[in-house]
């Protein structure tokens, strides 16, 4: 079982950076393929960027690919989103998720997490 805390979030100027943060929970934390989503209103809740264990491979969105970047520390069991050059599009709820398919293709659709934070307000004015 893993529990997942994001933090972070906030009201932000376009242009501007923020760096969210995840704080998971449980031994075997380290091994998950943990991803961040978005969820804009009226929207589906959409695939931002994940990473492997090892932080050898990330994926990201089109959309946020060269501005925004996902790390962790496995010893600190941590997952960070620094987003930068942000856009009035990038307003959204962002959720953390822990992924247990670490092998094949790097997961991107929600179906393929197992657990899920309850997200953090990202607000990005114009």
């Amino acid at each position: 079982q893993v529990q997942l805390v994001e933090s972070g979030g906030g009201l932000v100027q376009a242009g501007g950076s923020l760096r969210l943060s995840c704080a998971g929970s449980g031994r075997t934390f380290s091994t998950y393929v943990m991803g961040w989503f978005r969820q804009a209103p009226g929207k589906d809740r959409e695939f931002v960027a994940a990473i492997r264990w090892s932080s050898f491979g990330t994926l990201y969105a089109d959309s946020v690919k060269g501005r925004f970047t996902i790390s962790r520390d496995n010893g600190k069991n941590l997952v960070y989103l620094q987003m930068n050059s942000l856009k009035p599009e990038d307003t959204a709820v962002y959720y953390c998720a822990a992924s247990k398919s670490t092998y094949g293709a790097m997961p991107r659709d929600r179906s393929e997490y197992d657990y899920w934070g309850v997200g953090t307000q990202v607000t990005v004015s114009s």
